[in-house]
């Protein structure tokens, strides 16, 4: 059965017309194409960005983007999943995903994925693939060529300086935070990465061995990294908000609750978006980001290509536009996204650089010295082993 399935996926490859090393050929197959991009549809800021970049597209290209709003991108996953069970090994509906950890995981392992194509962006010269390097790694697992980076993610706390005057300084702070100030903290619930974000990195400052969490994770490895996590839990819940038995549904709503004056601690991933929500009216004034000591987890994220897209080549091209550095440039602009560039600094020429150099700043606006080290995510096998056994000890 798994032989006749890897059989199957690899004619459906040589079936597909071969992809032409020179990228005008590819420029020029892609024109016209519309690029059906599936992406997590819960941030305005970021539908905008998404929206001129179609727009940039088709000026360019002659690619237009349609936006698949996401509210998982498990969505996306299942959807090329049940294609290729039905038999539709191309033509499929889904041609480009943003797409991060454990979602990348199942569709490499079960070979859904188109490529490896990065090498052949020309705007990939502007990016560290190196062995090792974050653009090359997601969640630990080795990309090889088969997604690739458009923006930097890291987590990051926000708290309203006019209520707080010292925010937890380490995770473990947390417990005596909360016990000093009842009720004024939550997270989202595990459900969403925002909340499953918070519980990792909880546990990468608590766990026994951090290195252990970077392999794929076992019985006997969940049990002795996880069991001091808990017992950090059992003691911050029941001063946490609505004594920990509800949970807002993702960073927004927690954000919300902040505005609100009901909570004084949010968290997001992305360092610009606390400045972000204080020019939109979402956030006080006095809202600040802070990280704990030692740093906070980061990633990078990636776009991905299904084995089955009806219009690979319009992706390559949304995906080489991506990298571009007046695009990069733009969306790291707090007046526009704020996400962090994926390109190197040192493989950009003068002009690139003083475009980055130029980008306006905010009192709420972290420098990049203030974020402290950017923390590996653990293998993408934890977080859905640690998601599943908070359910099971805190939701029945």
């Amino acid at each position: 059965m798994r032989f006749a399935l890897i059989l199957s996926v690899i004619a459906a490859l040589f079936a597909r017309p071969a992809l032409a090393d020179d990228w005008q050929e590819v420029l020029d197959a892609a024109r016209g194409q519309t690029v059906y991009w599936n992406a997590w549809g819960g941030d305005e800021r970021t539908n905008a960005f998404i929206d001129w970049v179609g727009r940039e597209a088709e000026r360019r290209h002659g690619v237009r983007i349609n936006h698949v709003r996401l509210s998982d991108t498990a969505e996306a996953v299942t959807r090329v999943i049940s294609e290729r069970a039905a038999g539709r090994d191309s033509g499929g509906s889904v041609d480009l995903i943003w797409i991060n950890g454990p979602n990348f995981l199942a569709m490499k392992e079960q070979e859904l994925l188109f490529g490896p194509f990065v090498e052949r962006l020309p705007n990939a010269r502007f990016v560290d693939l190196s062995p090792g390097a974050p653009a090359a790694l997601d969640f630990t697992v080795p990309v090889e060529g088969m997604e690739s980076p458009w923006r930097l993610a890291k987590f990051v706390f926000n708290y309203d300086s006019a209520r707080v005057e010292a925010p937890p300084a380490t995770m473990r702070d947390f417990v005596a935070w909360a016990k000093a100030n009842p009720g004024r903290f939550t997270h989202p619930d595990p459900s969403n990465f925002m909340g499953a974000t918070f519980l990792k990195q909880a546990l990468i400052e608590l766990a026994p061995d951090r290195d252990v969490l970077l392999e794929p994770v076992s019985d006997e490895s969940f049990a002795a990294q996880v069991a001091p996590l808990w017992e950090w839990y059992d003691a911050l819940r029941p001063n946490m908000w609505r004594g920990g038995t509800a949970f807002p549904e993702n960073q927004s709503v927690q954000q919300q609750l902040m505005n609100d004056g009901e909570v004084d601690i949010a968290m997001s991933f992305d360092p610009a978006s606390t400045a972000a929500a204080i020019a939109q009216g979402l956030l006080p004034e006095s809202a600040r980001v802070f990280v704990p000591e030692g740093g906070t987890i980061g990633n990078v994220s990636f776009v991905a290509i299904p084995y089955n897209a009806a219009h690979a080549e319009g992706a390559m091209v949304v995906a080489n536009l991506l990298l571009d550095p007046e695009v990069q440039a733009r969306m790291q602009n707090i007046e526009v996204l704020g996400s962090f560039s994926v390109l190197d600094p040192a493989r950009l020429d003068e002009a690139a650089r003083a475009r980055f150099d130029a980008l306006p700043s905010a009192p709420a606006l972290p420098g990049l010295d203030e974020l402290g080290p950017t923390l590996p995510e653990p293998h993408a096998s934890w977080m859905t082993r640690l998601t599943e056994e908070w359910a099971r000890r805190y939701t029945r």
